[in-house]
């Protein structure tokens, strides 16, 4: 990484140096881990911890790259000006979401339809590594032993075909849209006009229905139907806005080290700022729909939904529940209710970290209650698998950005609106 002169807009992003020396050993730290996880520990219970943990983090490599064609689509839906010199970076996470897309079926599928024996109600099932709740067979088989009239109802989605079908066509509906966006990008720097502008503001509305339809229903597939008695309809909004948030953290991370080494020279106090403020806002909004899940759940007293909680109360998980209020809702509340901390890009970086982190805990609690009922165990295999997904996040990430002919979108229409931003 080097230093450029400022407001020089045909500035490309080297990619080389520590940067990819330290995302190379990510990688590699990674490998290792999940080596480890399904080849020296052969106990079924590690591969499924194993699994779980793959899971947690393609759906996490997923969420921030989504994240980041979600930005792109309703910046230009508000024909806002502010976040112009930043682009880039999103376009970028657009970029490498089918990596993450690729992953993540790869996962999903391989847990899908790989089987190791489990016991279940007492019988000894070939049950799958993943959501073995509805997937095993039997359960939705009359005059099976194992056989579960609640799972049977749910059959019609939950179904290994129409699953893992339509789990495909969303993902590949956003990766397309993604692509597109930043395809329109590229052509409007080399074209000029407002024809690629109007194409991406067009774009932008189709993939904003699409996928304010669709999210809900594939979180609630991918990781709802691991415990697939239970179920809420605000889930779906839930996990969005920590995909939001997520990325926008990854967003503000990003652009605060490239900063610090020479580039985005355009990018000053103010478009922090706003990001400080979208943060902050999603954050709570995240916090709203957390609690009225839990709240509304508990004064219910329905003990179908609330096994939900009783689980994550359990001595293994407990302290980790109160810790995400705290990483996930107190740290962005305290923290960048100033507006000068929200200016500040070192503050900034600060909370981006705590927030990556914060909502690796909230995944962490979505997903190992439900398939490590047993066993329960934190270590390694967690830290070396978030280790080798961020390396390989920024590998990918900082490659596809360093592919740019420019890190800024020179024939943007609202450019100028950027450069002079000021709050």
């Amino acid at each position: 990484m080097g230093t450029h002169h400022p407001h020089s807009f045909d500035e490309r992003f080297e990619f080389a140096g520590k940067a990819k020396t330290f995302s190379l050993v990510a990688i590699v730290i990674g490998v290792l881990g999940i080596v480890y996880g399904f080849a020296i520990d052969t106990h079924d219970h590690h591969a499924v911890r194993t699994f779980s943990n793959l899971l947690l983090m393609s759906y996490y490599f997923v969420g921030v790259c989504v994240a980041g064609v979600f930005f792109l689509a309703y910046q230009y839906m508000a024909q806002a000006g502010w976040s112009v010199g930043l682009l880039r970076i999103p376009q970028a996470f657009a970029r490498v979401l089918g990596v993450g897309v690729v992953l993540l079926l790869i996962v999903v599928g391989a847990g899908l339809f790989l089987t190791h024996k489990e016991s279940h109600e007492g019988h000894e099932v070939m049950a799958p590594y993943l959501y073995s709740h509805w997937a095993t067979d039997g359960l939705t088989t009359e005059g099976s032993p194992i056989y579960d009239a609640i799972i049977a109802g749910k059959s019609a989605f939950l179904n290994k075909p129409f699953f893992y079908g339509s789990l495909a066509v969303m993902l590949l509906l956003y990766t397309w849209f993604g692509k597109l966006l930043v395809d329109y990008s590229n052509s409007e720097d080399s074209l000029g006009g407002m024809l690629n502008y109007n194409k991406s503001f067009k774009m932008s509305a189709i993939f904003l229905v699409i996928f304010g339809f669709t999210f809900p229903i594939y979180s609630f597939g991918t990781i709802m139907s691991l415990e697939a008695h239970w179920f809420s309809t605000m889930f779906g909004w839930y996990n969005l806005a920590a995909a939001h948030v997520t990325g926008l953290a990854a967003i503000a991370l990003t652009l605060s080290i490239l900063k610090e080494n020479g580039y985005f020279s355009w990018v000053n106090e103010n478009h922090m700022h706003d990001l400080g403020k979208l943060i902050f806002g999603f954050s709570i909004f995240w916090t709203y729909v957390w609690f009225a899940q839990f709240f509304l759940t508990w004064y219910a007293n329905m003990p179908e939904e609330s096994v939900y909680f009783y689980k994550r109360w359990e001595p293994e998980y407990k302290w980790w529940f109160w810790l995400n209020i705290v990483l996930n809702f107190c740290a962005p509340l305290f923290l960048l209710m100033k507006n000068d901390n929200k200016r500040s890009f070192t503050r900034m970086k600060i909370v981006a970290i705590v927030i990556i982190i914060g909502h690796w805990l909230d995944y962490y609690l979505m997903i190992m209650p439900g398939t490590m009922e047993q066993h329960r165990e934190f270590g390694l295999t967690e830290v070396t698998t978030f280790v080798g997904f961020v390396g390989l996040f920024s590998f990918v990430m900082l490659s596809a950005l360093s592919k740019f002919e420019s890190l800024v979108p020179k024939k943007h229409p609202f450019l100028e609106e950027s450069l002079h931003h000021h709050i």
